[in-house]
């Protein structure tokens, strides 16, 4: 019984079958699918998004900054954009730190 339950030795002058000789590298490339499915591919759409809602950014629409902050669009320039956070008070920011649009927020 004990016998029948040991897999016997594997001599490595047998030829090798394909799975034996390419399983490391088809489990390597499985998992690099994996992470570009479910890793990768999501972040860049992602990505593109905000890019699109940062350049499609015009003068007089609420934002919220990275950093908390509210305010509306005063100005836009290439990388910058003047906000309005309060009366008589500005700020001019970087365009990559506009997270989110706060009309969208008010709708929910």
């Amino acid at each position: 019984m004990i016998e029948f339950l040991q897999t016997p030795p594997v001599n490595p002058a047998e030829n090798p079958t394909f799975m034996q000789q390419y399983s490391f590298i088809i489990m390597i490339v499985l998992m690099v699918l994996v992470l570009w499915l479910f890793m990768w591919r999501p972040e860049a759409k992602r990505r593109k998004q905000m890019q699109a809602f940062r350049d499609g950014l015009k003068k007089g629409d609420k934002i919220i900054t990275a950093g908390g902050i509210y305010g509306t669009v005063k100005e836009i320039k290439e990388n910058t954009l003047l906000i309005e956070v309060d009366s008589n008070v500005t700020l001019r920011i970087d365009k990559n730190m506009v997270v989110a649009d706060n009309s969208d927020l008010q709708r929910q």
